[in-house]
């Protein structure tokens, strides 16, 4: 018969490496252990580095608040489980290695540079180049879609509703996503991974959110864009 071997992980605090700079904390990097057949492997936490980005933490009366740190782990271990699940029959610490730099990806950090050309030179073109040259700098410290969300408050209802339109020609389906991924009571952790688009029910749903919310927009252009990102095709 042949022997089955189980999957093992734990995420633990790597005290062998200086600490650093969460959020104005001082913290050892998070870390994983992944065993199989009695073989180790050993790797930063990807959730752990993309939290570390400045524009995941709030800034509240002058004071910084970063990510709740159990909530990254939580985030951690769902992304190792559904890999490990998802390769029962065939798993392998390469394949594990693979799938996890895949999954992990977070769609929307990957799309938010092509956005900020987008809504740079929109801004330009608008006649407000200092508003430009300001979101340019911005976007070091927060995240783009929370900015646009602040445009609506400030900005002509028409010329807000154009950044909107506009965006479904000349950028990444970004702002889609945003707004798909919005939730209620939602945490500093907002990330949109492959994991999440690969997840059952997902694609059917974003294409309902669409064309009840931005029936502007052309689903399968936005699919075929989105499905880019995923692969990493230009």
């Amino acid at each position: 018969m042949e022997k089955e071997y189980r999957v093992t992980y734990k995420t633990y605090y790597n005290d062998r490496l200086k600490q650093t700079n969460f959020h104005g904390k001082l913290m050892h990097p998070l870390y994983v252990q992944v065993t199989f057949d009695r073989k180790s492997i050993f790797f930063k936490s990807f959730f752990f580095d993309l939290f570390s980005k400045p524009k995941y933490a709030a800034r509240i009366g002058g004071e910084v608040f970063g990510p709740n740190i159990n909530d990254i782990i939580k985030k951690e271990e769902s992304l190792i489980e559904f890999i490990i699940d998802k390769n029962r029959d065939n798993f392998s610490l390469d394949l594990f290695k693979t799938e996890y730099a895949y999954y992990g990806q977070d769609l929307l950090d990957i799309m938010e540079p092509g956005f900020l050309e987008y809504l740079y030179t929109f801004l330009h073109d608008e006649g407000l180049p200092y508003l430009a040259e300001t979101v340019n700098l911005g976007s070091l410290t927060c995240k783009l879609y929370d900015l646009v969300l602040d445009f609506k408050r400030c900005l002509n209802p028409k010329l807000y509703q154009k950044l909107w339109e506009n965006s479904f020609f000349y950028s990444p389906p970004y702002l889609l996503l945003c707004a798909f991924n919005e939730k209620p009571q939602q945490t500093l952790l907002k990330v949109f991974t492959v994991m999440d688009w690969e997840q059952a029910g997902t694609k059917d749903s974003f294409i309902h959110f669409l064309n009840k919310n931005y029936p502007n927009s052309n689903i399968g252009e936005v699919l075929k864009a989105i499905n880019k990102y995923v692969t990493n095709k230009d």
